[in-house]
This record gives C-alpha cells, structure tokens and sequence, in this order.
C-alpha cells in the first residue's frame, strides 16, 4: 500500500483524469498479471495512467500503450481542433515514461485505436479502454478489442456512467452481454470480466449495470450545470465542481 501511495503522489502534476480509488484498481488487475501476458491501454494521454499500469505489473509482462496523440479526443469538450498540442503531448507523455522509469516497459503505438488492431496480434489479458468517447469509437473499441481478451481476462473502461457515449456504447456491448460479467466500478472506471456467466450471474450483471443509471443521470446533470458556468448550483447538488470522471 505504501509504495501505491507513493506512486500516485508522483502522478500529482502528471496531468489526466484519474483518481485514486481508479489508479488503484489499474494497480491492483496489472499486479495480478504474470510474466509473459499483455495489457493493451488505450488511450494514454500524457502517461498518467501508463504509469500505474507499467509500474503496477510484474517484470516481463508486457504493455502496448495506444493513443495517435492527434489533437483530437484529448479531454472533456476537446474532441477537435488541438493540433497544435499533438506533438506537445506526446512529448509529454514519453518524458512522463522516462521520468517514472518504465519508458523500456512500454510499447507505444502512435495510431488511432482502430488502426492498430493488426500492431497486436494474439491475446490480451488486460484490457484499459479510456479513448474516445462518443458512442461508435467507444462501442467499437470495447467490441474489437475485447474479442481479443482471454477467457478470465478483465476489461476496465474509463468514464463509464459519466460520458453519454460511453455509457451507451456499455449498453450495446456489456448490459446483456454472454462474456462479460460486471464486477463493479471505482467512480467512472468499471470492471468486468471475460466468461461465460450462468443465466443467473446473467441477469445479475445487467441490473447491477442498469442499478448505475442514476449515478449517471447526475454525472450528466452536473456536466449540463458546469456547461453552463453554474458551478455553485452543481456543488450544492454534491459535485466537486469539476467535470465528473
């Protein structure tokens, strides 16, 4: 726990969307990992969580970061127009590997998520989704690149019941789905794991998913309040007066 501790103190001005309680789950799946098996993130940003995942995992595991760093997609309302902050954060986010020590532990690959499916042949065993957020980058991440996890394997996806596109990409691709059981969520990160559940295991993980809509529902109401620059409104009801994540 001590050396956890210390790892997200160093994270401090690594900048990114991630809170403790996340960073520990990422910790905690990567740490589960034995030598010789594959954790594919996507979407990187500056290295924040490529950190804890790199540092987290067992020697000789091995860590495809994937993330084209292209202006786009970059953070809440950044979906376009960031060009010229491309390069900057890739630099960034290379420097940010180097200075936590695990730049030789990385594979970066410098393309759009789809794109890099045929980069990354065989089997994941850890799957992080935190890439774009609309619904059909989103459902199609989850979908492509979970058919690549293995049996027992888990999927962790950032922003779960706080971006629209998201959640609803989860409504199309984990709400009923055969494989993928719902093992519960740290804020917006949820986690699931590979399997064929029982019927009943079933219809657990789809109510248990459905039992998250409120937290949704006031996820967005707060978005809708800060948007419109009634932050004090948004605390009142709760928030922390930031975008929620």
């Amino acid at each position: 726990m001590a050396e956890f501790d210390q790892l997200f103190e160093s994270l401090r001005e690594v900048n990114g969307w991630m809170t403790k309680d996340q960073a520990r789950r990422l910790w905690d799946r990567a740490g589960e990992l034995k030598k010789g098996q594959r954790v594919v993130e996507i979407g990187s940003f500056q290295g924040r969580s490529t950190v804890v995942l790199a540092t987290g995992a067992p020697e000789g595991v091995e860590l495809i970061a994937i993330d084209p760093h292209g202006g786009n997609d970059r953070g809440p309302q950044e979906i376009e127009g960031f060009v010229d902050e491309a390069e900057s954060d890739h630099q960034i986010f290379i420097n940010n590997l180097v200075n936590a020590g695990v730049r030789e532990k990385v594979t970066h690959l410098r393309k759009f998520s789809d794109r890099a499916l045929s980069d990354v042949p065989g089997s994941i065993d850890l799957l992080y989704v935190d890439g774009a957020h609309r619904f059909a980058p989103a459902s199609s991440d989850i979908r492509l690149w979970g058919a690549k996890v293995v049996d027992g394997g888990h999927l962790l996806v950032h922003d779960s019941f706080s971006s629209i596109g998201v959640t609803l990409a989860l409504s199309v691709t984990t709400f009923w789905s055969s494989q993928w059981v719902y093992e519960g969520r740290s804020q917006s990160m949820t986690q699931f794991v590979k399997r064929r559940p029982t019927r009943s295991e079933q219809i657990k993980s789809l109510l248990t998913q459905f039992a998250q809509l409120p937290y949704f529902a006031l996820n967005v109401l707060y978005k809708v309040l800060i948007t419109l620059k009634l932050k004090g409104v948004a605390k009142a009801l709760g928030s922390t007066g930031e975008w929620p994540y």
